[in-house]
């Protein structure tokens, strides 16, 4: 049986940038006798700390992003082991949005190592969005000798797609003319949304690839699936369209917790708050954002709260140096208020100082949201 697809209407031009493993690309431009060595960037194996990139090297033994360093060491015991340095990376991001800004102001970035253009209407006055990226490329790497891949289509979607076709430095293009074709052909796995559970459920319907979705209408998959089929249902017919959104400023990042038992001054509440600094940092770096104001808040049994903050004249970017500023906070809450019993504590960081700042960033929105809302 023959399920007919009307082609999409292609409404705008839109270019996905990706720097290719970004930390580990600048640390081998930094140190070019690491650039044919598996290289890792997360600090030390002995560490509890997590991957944040590996170059395409590491990449080749098993290691990826967010996996323990411990069990990266064990895949490439060979590898070279570095600490991020993210102050660097923002500055190379920086320079990376500035030849974006040459074209276009509609700049919208889902992380520090890429963002979407919408060149629909550009500063260059081109209609071709596969020039536009052609030259974004070259001017990248002239700029800051890295590579990056770029797709290029006329929904967000599909420009992401794209540009993960020929890592490492790529240039893919879906028109309308064969975005049909291509997302039949698509792994349901690559599909924004679909994570390894949900691709489970999928292949026990024997539901693989976007052309086994065909027999089912609208209904039908919504009926099995629930929202994810009505996105499906659109994702496969390359319906999703979503515009560039150019960035809101973030104001803070925190981390929070609410005790079920609650806690009295002493030892356990200084272990609870390095807990808290260590989140709060983890949360920092994968938002590559730092700020000079730590904020303590407090909410006590009662449900009274209150807050003491500390301004530095410089980053907040340490575990050690959060959590030393954070028990001087804490002193001094204890000294106003021993006897009180504390049922949720609170760190966070103003006075943000990041890519999002300089770039127009969001970061930490998941794709899956932003494309099913």
């Amino acid at each position: 049986m023959q399920h007919k697809i009307d082609l999409p209407i292609a409404r705008r031009k839109i270019i996905h940038v990706d720097m290719d493993a970004f930390y580990a690309s600048v640390e081998m431009r930094e140190r070019p006798q690491y650039k044919n060595r598996p290289l890792v960037v997360g600090g030390s194996p002995q560490s509890r700390g997590v991957v944040c990139a590996a170059n395409y090297e590491a990449r080749k033994y098993g290691v990826h992003s967010a996996m323990p360093c411990a069990r990266a060491y064990q895949l490439c015991p060979e590898a070279v082991f570095v600490k991020p340095r993210f102050r660097l990376y923002r500055e190379v991001s920086h320079k990376v949005h500035e030849v974006f800004a040459q074209y276009t102001d509609l700049i919208q970035a889902i992380s520090l190592d890429e963002a979407w253009l919408d060149v629909t209407s550009n500063k260059t006055n081109n209609p071709s969005a596969t020039w536009i990226a052609k030259e974004i490329k070259a001017q990248i790497f002239d700029e800051t000798q890295l590579t990056c891949s770029a797709g290029v289509s006329f929904t967000k979607m599909l420009s992401k797609l794209a540009s993960d076709e020929n890592k490492p430095d790529g240039l893919t293009v879906i028109t309308p003319e064969n975005a049909i074709e291509y997302m039949l052909n698509l792994k349901l796995r690559r599909i924004p949304g679909v994570g390894k559970v949900f691709e489970q459920k999928l292949k026990r319907h024997n539901l693989v690839y976007g052309r086994d979705l065909l027999p089912f209408n609208r209904v039908e998959l919504g009926i099995k699936f629930g929202n994810m089929g009505t996105y499906l249902y659109n994702a496969i017919r390359a319906r999703i369209d979503k515009e560039v959104k150019v960035n809101s400023k973030r104001k803070s990042i925190s981390v929070e917790r609410t005790y079920s038992d609650d806690l009295i001054f002493g030892e356990e509440m200084h272990q609870e708050l390095a807990h808290l600094a260590e989140e709060l940092l983890r949360r920092m770096n994968s938002k590559v954002i730092t700020g000079k104001t730590l904020v303590l808040k407090i909410k006590f049994s009662n449900f009274e709260q209150i807050t003491r903050s500390h301004t530095c004249d410089h980053n907040l970017e340490d575990r050690k140096q959060i959590q030393s500023l954070a028990l001087k906070k804490l002193n001094e809450v204890q000294t106003s208020y021993k006897h009180r019993k504390v049922r949720l504590m609170g760190l966070g960081v103003s006075g943000l100082d990041s890519a999002q700042d300089t770039s127009k960033h969001e970061i930490g929105k998941s794709l899956v949201d932003h494309f099913q809302k």
